[in-house]
């Protein structure tokens, strides 16, 4: 036995020798065949819809859908009974279902996963994600198809850059086909659309911030759905959707990833930003229940165009995103020109700007609508709020839900003050593009309750703070 262990040895060290004197380089062949496995198709879509306002008739169905309402709004409870049971320390408290398999978990249980919604939550909240997924393919290939190459070359966006736009977009077929397969024959289909820029830099700007909504959304409610095999599929595309919204990033010149963990909002948050961009949908279009909150309008959004981009006033396109506007820069202002390093904001893997575009104790004006606007597909979606005349500014932003007070409040006018606050020690709460919407009280919310913020919202704006 002793032989025969010394003379594997002995042989395996010689197959090591030989291995490494002579590597083995595998050369690229075609003798090899295999037969091609069954491909799923993808959803019918055109790549590049109508676009432009709704100029159509009214609408015969307005507002958002609904049926029998129990109460005015849920009321907030304490944790469950078993909320604190679980001891958390470190030991196993319970056999094995099976080796290597701690107990508990939902959907551990061997069962088939069916990838089908299991709640009007479920179809609800896929639906707004389908939405969402639609105007991003749209988008995508509606920008190349819009603005030419040199267009596209003086925002610093080269060849390779537009092919990746593309393949984004191409991205958006597999996630609107995957939503919809698990929907089912009523699923929401493509609309026309209409973006509020009107050059390449603009449509980067409104294509960050749509992005950011878009994942911020799915955030929000992803934990909350009754069919968690379908959460999971979710989950593997809004990954990717935030692989855009910082890739969008980067194009704007802007650091890429400014936090430390990413915010979720209500879906009815979520649609209060997408609808307006919705022009029309087809006359069978499946509609949906979530709200649509008016308007806020950043009087000074900080704009990522300028060298100094906090020192901006009424420079947006207009709309709930609060989209850069370029129209009022002049040349030696505007940081694309620059060629001083942390001044320059040409597209990149990463900028690290001198100037910042917001800070804590900077000054921010509001402005904001009255509900009852139309919006959304066919303007057949009402804006709409339960809540008094707003006196807060929520600032959501990573983990954080912090309140300002409006000051000088006159004519659906106020200013507040940006807060100093850190999720943790070293990490400043408000960075990147958050979400700025007023209140008529500094509720106490969390990330995962952040919906019981909604009969208290007056508005909902974006705000561009790095």
């Amino acid at each position: 036995m002793v032989a025969y262990k010394l003379s594997a040895g002995t042989a395996l060290l010689s197959l090591t020798v030989r291995s490494l004197a002579v590597p083995v380089v595998s050369e690229p062949t075609t003798t090899f065949t295999a037969t091609p496995a069954f491909t799923p198709p993808v959803r019918p879509h055109s790549n590049v819809t109508d676009h432009g306002p709704y100029t159509g008739p009214p609408p015969t169905t307005t507002g958002a859908k609904t049926t029998d309402v129990l109460a005015p709004s849920i009321p907030a409870l304490p944790p469950g009974p078993n909320a604190f049971d679980y001891p958390s320390d470190g030991e196993l408290h319970a056999p094995l279902p099976a080796p290597y398999t701690p107990s508990g978990g939902v959907g551990t249980n061997g069962s088939a996963p069916v990838y089908r919604v299991l709640s009007d939550f479920d179809y609800e909240s896929i639906a707004l994600a389908l939405y969402q997924e639609w105007i991003e393919l749209d988008l995508f290939h509606w920008g190349l198809a819009t603005f030419s190459e040199e267009e596209f070359e003086e925002a610093g966006l080269k060849a390779e850059d537009r092919y990746l736009l593309q393949f984004m977009a191409e991205q958006e077929v597999g996630h609107a086909t995957l939503l919809s397969n698990m929907l089912g024959p009523s699923a929401p289909v493509q609309c026309s659309y209409n973006y509020p820029v009107t050059n390449v830099r603009e449509y980067i700007d409104f294509s960050q911030k749509l992005t950011r909504y878009g994942e911020a959304g799915v955030y929000g409610f992803l934990n909350h759905l009754n069919a968690h095999d379908v959460g999971q599929m979710l989950l593997q595309s809004i990954t990717t959707e935030a692989r855009q919204q910082m890739i969008f990033r980067q194009f704007e010149g802007l650091f890429p990833m400014p936090e430390w963990f990413q915010v979720g909002i209500p879906q009815s948050w979520a649609w209060t930003l997408l609808a307006p961009y919705i022009s029309s949908c087809p006359a069978n279009q499946t509609r949906l229940v979530w709200q649509n909150f008016p308007a806020l309008h950043i009087l000074n959004q900080p704009n990522p165009a300028r060298i100094n981009g906090s020192n901006a006033w009424n420079e947006t396109t207009g709309g709930y995103t609060n989209t850069l506007s370029t129209a009022d820069i002049e040349e030696d202002e505007d940081c694309i020109n620059s060629t001083e390093e942390g001044v320059n904001c040409s597209p990149g893997i990463t900028n690290n700007r001198t100037n910042p575009l917001s800070y804590p104790g900077r000054q921010v004006f509001l402005q904001w609508d009255e509900p009852g606007f139309p919006v959304g597909p066919n303007n057949s979606y009402i804006t709409s709020t339960s809540a008094n005349p707003p006196v807060f500014a929520a600032w959501v932003s990573q983990l954080n839900v912090t309140y300002t007070p409006l000051e000088e409040i006159q004519n659906n006018t106020a200013w507040t003050v940006q807060p100093n606050m850190e999720t943790f020690a070293g990490d400043p709460a408000v960075n990147g593009t958050i979400f700025l919407v007023l209140t008529d009280l500094d509720l106490y919310v969390t990330p995962y309750n952040l919906t019981q913020l909604n009969p208290h919202v007056y508005a909902v704006g974006m705000y561009q703070s790095g």
